[in-house]
């Protein structure tokens, strides 16, 4: 499956949240997430996600009611 990146403010969403998404099954466009990174002090999020394509992704954060900055098809060393 295809992987992206990309980067969104932090607030509303809290580390709590963060950590219990981690681990969930993936949501009705397919998408889960690979790894979350965060910064709370720079209100930043890098979410690493598995999505079947770009409208997956959109459509995942829009659920959340969050807009990404940002969204980059990447390639992983990792399986």
């Amino acid at each position: 499956m295809p992987k992206f990146i990309d980067s969104h403010p932090m607030k509303p969403v809290t580390s709590d949240t963060l950590r219990q998404l981690q681990d969930a099954p993936p949501d009705e466009f397919g998408v889960t997430h690979h790894d979350i990174l965060f910064n709370e002090q720079e209100n930043k999020i890098y979410c690493v996600l598995n999505a079947p394509n770009l409208d997956a992704v959109h459509k995942h954060h829009a659920k959340a009611g969050i807009s990404c900055d940002w969204v980059q098809e990447v390639k992983s060393t990792r399986a």
